[in-house]
């Protein structure tokens, strides 16, 4: 739960090696859909989701998760059900991009 003030970014630095998920909060702006380097962001019925199977939590392109950066609502949350540590989220990456080497990893933050 998001205290006053804070960013879901930093409940994300709060909480141990999650994946993330996007609530209710998702006003349908579109703002995290591109962001997203493994297309695992795409409109559902009501909010946006977030394909766990695609998502990498921006591991091997970017420092920190994109689409967390740009939510007007802070809506992308750490999913406590999902817990992948950098190395399942590696080899996660590796599968969907076999021939791109991976960037930024020792700068890399997880939503944790």
């Amino acid at each position: 739960m998001l205290r006053t003030g804070q960013t879901s970014l930093q409940l994300a630095r709060e909480v141990d090696e999650v994946t993330v998920r996007i609530t209710e909060e998702c006003v349908y702006c579109g703002s995290c859909e591109p962001t997203c380097p493994n297309d695992a962001i795409s409109p559902g019925d009501d909010y946006y989701v977030v394909d766990p199977e695609r998502c990498t939590e921006c591991l091997g392109f970017y420092e920190e998760p994109q689409c967390m950066e740009v939510c007007p609502t802070d809506a992308i949350v750490p999913d406590p059900d999902r817990r992948e540590d950098k190395d399942e989220l590696l080899a996660r990456y590796r599968a969907l991009h076999p021939d791109r080497p991976p960037e930024n990893l020792e700068a890399w933050t997880p939503p944790s």
